[in-house]
């Protein structure tokens, strides 16, 4: 009887004993836990400037985009009103903003001050207004078309 007792703590102790170690290995331990936050966090360091890096490049070519577009528009115009009436004229404002005249769609909007108006403006070469709400300038004497913003460091009212 005494050896069977003994059998059985033997069994029970071996059998917590292997409990134990395998519970231990089974759990991450504090140092590993941390060890994989920094890493989380030094990977989010690296992520985070890139990222913001592709918004302000994705600003500065829809910007471009949309004055491409409607400076081609105006461009074709003045020459098709050239060669229609004999007298090269740049479109009016009211031509400009309405669709269908110069631009076969809506003029889009700026994305720096989400707005899509387009108000008369004068153009000067050394220091290009960029004031009000509207979001594009247009100077419909000499055609120039620009941005209606000014964001510090990216000056996109002289694109």
């Amino acid at each position: 009887m005494i050896s069977c007792v003994l059998l059985l703590k033997q069994r029970y102790s071996m059998h917590a004993h292997t409990y134990n170690i395998h519970r231990a290995r089974s759990a991450f331990t504090l140092i590993e836990l941390i060890a994989v936050i920094v890493v989380l966090a030094i990977l989010a360091g690296v992520a985070a400037p890139k990222y913001f890096n592709y918004s302000t490049k994705a600003k500065e070519s829809a910007t471009k985009a949309s004055l491409g577009g409607a400076r081609s528009a105006i461009s074709n115009f003045y020459a098709n009103e050239s060669l229609t009436n004999g007298t090269a004229a740049y479109p009016t404002l009211k031509q400009l903003q309405t669709v269908g005249t110069v631009l076969e769609q809506p003029m889009p909007v700026n994305p720096y001050n989400n707005s899509n108006t387009i108000r008369s403006a004068k153009w000067n070469p050394n220091n290009p207004r960029a004031s009000g709400k509207a979001g594009w300038n247009y100077d419909t004497t000499t055609g120039h078309f620009w941005a209606n913003s000014k964001t510090k460091g990216i000056n996109e009212n002289k694109w």
